[in-house]
């Protein structure tokens, strides 16, 4: 059975917090695999690459993640937007062994092995902060001025776009009445007589 359990940390004199899970049955390899994909990424970032990896060990990472977060937000009053995944790694844990019965009266062995994962996150610097925060100002002028000139969404403007060439193909159909084409033979209508 996995244990929890968590320490704050600081890192290079910047707030941050981390956070063990403790004798996870998987084997040490397969987790750094895992933190790998995720060491130095934002959180939110982080937290999707979890959400959608097909391991197994990306559940036992993401639930060491969203505990060193909450430590974060606990015990530093740092809100997840501002932190990012500094360190991750996975040291062996005890190895269980056991035997199974194989052929003759002999025994095989079976070794089981734990892991231990620790999950650091950190503040980011205030230079990246003030890059987080401008990209999201702009975000939110440009949606204000899709608001102001009436066009809420890209498909709004092809349902009009549609509109009107449904229009504009009725109106061609009327024009074109006059060179009727029998379906079957090719021939116009006027030149059967």
């Amino acid at each position: 059975m996995a244990t929890l359990t968590t320490d704050l940390t600081v890192v290079a004199d910047r707030p941050g917090a981390k956070a063990k899970v403790r004798y996870v049955r998987m084997s040490a390899s397969k987790v750094r695999v895992v933190l790998n994909l995720v060491r130095g990424k934002r959180v939110e970032e982080a937290l999707d690459i979890l959400k959608f990896s097909e391991r197994l060990a990306a559940q036992e990472v993401a639930k060491c993640l969203r505990s060193a977060i909450a430590n974060a937000y606990h015990n530093e009053e740092i809100p997840a937007e501002e932190l990012y995944v500094s360190v991750g790694f996975a040291d062996e844990g005890p190895t269980i062994k056991r035997f199974r019965p194989r052929a003759r009266g002999r025994a095989g062995r079976i070794h089981k092995q734990t892991c231990h994962i620790t999950v650091e996150v950190t503040r980011m610097s205030e230079t990246e902060l003030d890059e987080l925060r401008t990209v999201a100002e702009l975000k939110a002028k440009g949606r204000q001025s899709q608001a102001k000139s009436g066009s809420a969404s890209a498909g709004g403007d092809r349902a009009k776009r549609v509109a009107q060439s449904k229009a504009a193909a009725a109106g061609s159909d009327a024009v074109d009445d006059s060179n009727d084409v029998d379906d079957d033979t090719g021939i116009d209508a006027g030149e059967e007589e």
